[in-house]
């Protein structure tokens, strides 16, 4: 298995970070950095995301994409600090669920578990909302793609993020800067609606929240209390299920905790792995 990757050498044992749908391995910049003192990351692009090539078989549901991240962690022949956010969450967990010793720890942060009562209205935009909806999400997608990419990135921001006005500059550029580089590739609107299907239809059953009560890890919870693209309501539950879970929540924070406010939510990490030792 072959994924793009970026490193941030650091201290003591290996970290790996899993972007959620539509994220890259930038996602966790800033937050690797400052927990490098602990721990040397490794963030990954998944199959068809950032610089990664999709799979042959262009499996894009969870399970799918936790294939590819499990083959990829076996071949490091080591256990990992292993952190995910939203997609990049549930895929995480399914990973600690099925391979529990390649996994030292889980992290979850804003894990897109199943809500069977989503709320549009929580959301700064509805097309954002819409733009997911497989077959139906089609116009939405248009609209939005017909913003410049800069817009594009404000949107993401003001959806994603608990205070927009936390957004840098310097962000925003990278973000408007990987969306043109992901309209170059072929493969981009496949993965990310196949991506978006598949996380969809994995909501439909118990399967997710059986993979939680399956984790035998330690496992932490972050969940921001103004995420408004998976309700926070799910925070409680999730870490409940998780057989050693425990739960951090975040005043004031929106969906991507780990890029609006990575300090906070690296302190809670560094002391979450200083109590698991």
């Amino acid at each position: 298995m072959t994924l793009h990757v970026r490193e941030t050498p650091g201290a003591g044992p290996d970290a790996v970070y899993v972007h959620g749908l539509s994220g890259s391995a930038t996602n966790w910049t800033d937050f690797a950095g400052l927990v490098a003192s602990r721990v040397s990351g490794t963030a990954v692009d998944l199959p068809g995301f950032g610089y990664s090539e999709p799979v042959p078989s262009c499996d894009y549901t969870p399970a799918g994409h936790a294939d590819a991240l499990l083959c990829w962690l076996a071949g490091r022949g080591r256990p990992v600090h292993l952190l995910g956010n939203s997609l990049g969450g549930i895929i995480a967990m399914l990973v600690a669920a099925r391979r529990p010793e390649l996994v030292r720890t889980l992290t979850l942060v804003s894990p897109a578990m199943p809500d069977r009562r989503p709320d549009p209205r929580r959301m700064s935009d509805p097309r954002m909302a819409l733009a997911w909806i497989p077959k139906l999400g089609a116009r939405a997608r248009a609209e939005l793609a017909a913003a410049s990419p800069r817009e594009r990135a404000e949107a993401t921001m003001r959806l994603c993020f608990g205070d927009p006005t936390r957004a840098t500059d310097v962000r925003l550029e990278e973000t408007a800067a990987e969306i043109v580089a992901r309209s170059r590739q072929p493969w981009a609107g496949q993965a990310i609606d196949r991506s978006a299907f598949g996380m969809f239809r994995s909501w439909a059953g118990p399967g997710l929240w059986r993979a939680a009560a399956r984790v035998p890890v330690p496992a932490l919870v972050l969940w921001g209390d103004r995420d408004r693209l998976v309700n926070p309501r799910l925070a409680a539950r999730t870490a409940r299920t998780l057989p050693d879970g425990r739960l951090v929540m975040l005043e004031g924070v929106g969906h991507i905790a780990q890029i609006e406010t990575p300090d906070r939510v690296a302190a809670a990490v560094l002391a979450f792995w200083e109590h698991v030792g």
